[in-house]
């Protein structure tokens, strides 16, 4: 059975190492914006699903892993800064809130599609100019939702983090994703 990740997102492909399942990683062309009166969730589960959809039609056979998250403050998305100025913005606003990741997954082989939406719940803790800006000069996670790796010097950010899964924050929850890939045949701890 040929495993693809629908994705090129190193983070999720070095997550998806961790499994020791051999795979390959396709970069699905999927529009990402959101829909209009689309909550955070249903974003992060209609782009898991989209990215698996993509990647599976041009791979008849395969079994495909697609993954997104959303970050939300009071309701509404939190995008990737792109760049310092925003990214600090972000961090300002974020300051001892509390922020949810919504991490989604979607496992197809074409005819039967498997999802999930693991949320994670971070509080930040209230942080000063000079801790947001000297942050953003050594981790620069102008990529990242919410512009805090948890990975990373990100996790100093937090008063607490609460969720099922610890791997649900860098993007791809391992725990959701061990469960789904044994129900189509592929288990992590059967393999040589």
């Amino acid at each position: 059975m040929r495993l693809i990740l629908a994705s090129s997102s190193p983070y999720r492909k070095e997550m998806l190492e961790r499994l020791c399942v051999p795979f390959t990683t396709v970069a699905p062309d999927v529009d990402e914006s959101p829909m209009q009166g689309e909550t955070p969730a249903q974003l992060a589960l209609r782009l898991s699903m989209a990215k698996a959809q993509a990647v599976v039609q041009t791979h008849p056979g395969a079994i495909v892993i697609g993954s997104d998250q959303v970050a939300t403050v009071d309701g509404a998305p939190i995008g990737k800064p792109g760049s310092f100025e925003r990214a600090k913005e972000q961090l300002v606003r974020l300051s001892g809130r509390t922020v949810e990741f919504h991490s989604a997954l979607c496992v197809s082989d074409g005819r039967r599609y498997q999802t999930d939406d693991i949320v994670t719940f971070c509080r930040f803790r209230s942080l000063t100019d000079e801790e947001i800006t000297r942050y953003l000069q050594r981790e620069q996670p102008y990529d990242t939702a919410g512009s805090a790796k948890a990975e990373g010097l990100g996790i100093a950010l937090m008063d607490s983090m609460r969720c099922d899964d610890p791997t649900a924050i860098i993007g791809l929850p391992l725990i959701a994703l061990s469960r789904m890939l044994r129900s189509f045949g592929i288990n992590p701890l059967a393999q040589p």
